[in-house]
């Protein structure tokens, strides 16, 4: 090899290596930076950085844990309503009931020296319609069912009579009166239909 090959491969060398002498110094800063970044700072200092961190992580569990307790007392407090309401629920329908009660009552006291059978009759008819005025006050209604078509919805077929064709189909007598409290069917009318 010529001795000017020779010189440029040592000058390549040479750069080469000091390229990795400026890597390694330039490693050795960062690292010697790095040291004395993590230096122990004074406590005092060290508090100012953590300590509005650990104020606002506090802060914040604090929010939960009352927020979770004020959760926790509504759904008790909303529970016992809910079974308050369940337990007195009929309480004013009861108090329809007693005054109907009462007059019951006095009829049966005076039908014990009643001579006048259609006074104590007209009694018990005045103490029928207040009960069915104040059953018809919270919504309750008797299901039409005599001449009327059968209706599966309102009515209960217990039995088929003859009837003829004129009553076929028809509901022709009622065993049990059905009701409906507004537009529920609360109990079904059962009837007896012709065939």
């Amino acid at each position: 090899m010529t001795k000017k090959v020779k010189d440029e491969k040592t000058f390549v060398n040479q750069e080469v290596h000091n390229e990795e002498n400026h890597n390694v110094e330039a490693e050795n800063a960062t690292a010697e930076q790095a040291a004395t970044d993590n230096v122990a700072e004074p406590a005092d200092q060290q508090t100012d950085k953590t300590a509005p961190v650990a104020d606002v992580a506090d802060e914040w569990k604090d929010k939960y844990l009352r927020l979770s307790a004020e959760f926790d007392n509504y759904r008790k407090r909303t529970l016992k309503e809910k079974m308050d309401l369940i337990e007195s629920g009929g309480e004013d329908v009861i108090k329809l009931m007693l005054g109907v009660m009462d007059d019951f009552g006095r009829a049966l006291a005076a039908m014990q020296n009643a001579t006048d059978v259609a006074s104590v009759r007209e009694g018990v008819e005045l103490i029928a319609q207040k009960m069915t005025d104040a059953l018809k006050s919270k919504g309750v209604s008797e299901i039409e069912a005599i001449g009327q078509p059968l209706d599966t919805d309102l009515h209960e077929a217990v039995a088929k009579f003859p009837a003829g064709e004129d009553k076929k189909g028809l509901v022709i007598d009622v065993v049990q009166k059905g009701y409906k409290l507004k537009e529920k069917v609360i109990r079904y009318a059962k009837v007896v239909v012709g065939e």
